[in-house]
């Protein structure tokens, strides 16, 4: 069974930076991307940034690009976003979330994710 914890959020300044944990059980050779979301009240859950399981990053939303860095631990199962100049419309719930669909090889839709986290709030103040 398919476990994701999501740790590290919380209230930080304009330009300041957070690091995003999610510790997966349930880990399994048919994942093909795990992948960080975000959702802000009144909006759609739009992908953040995914990662191959036991690989390289995948994808990184425009908005995000140069300023998020996803990793990962293999040892420890989990995979982390590391966040850098952060910005008052990066606030919001951030999930982790494990797709078994190859469609996650190239694009960042929540549709194509099965399982989900419970989320952390990210609060970034002007």
């Amino acid at each position: 069974q398919v476990q994701l914890v999501e740790s590290g959020g919380g209230s930080v300044q304009a330009g300041g930076s957070l690091r995003l944990s999610c510790a997966a059980s349930g880990w399994t050779v048919n994942w093909s991307a795990i992948g960080w979301f975000r959702q802000a009240p009144g909006r759609e859950r739009e992908g953040v940034a995914s990662i191959v399981p036991g690989g390289d990053p995948l994808l990184y939303a425009e908005f995000v690009k140069g300023r998020f860095i996803v990793s990962q631990d293999n040892g420890k199962n989990t995979v982390y976003l590391e966040m850098d100049s952060l910005k008052p419309e990066d606030s919001g719930m951030y999930y982790c979330a494990v797709s078994t669909s190859v469609r996650a090889q190239w694009r960042l839709s929540a549709a194509d994710f099965d399982d989900w986290g419970q989320g952390t709030q990210v609060t970034v103040s002007s």
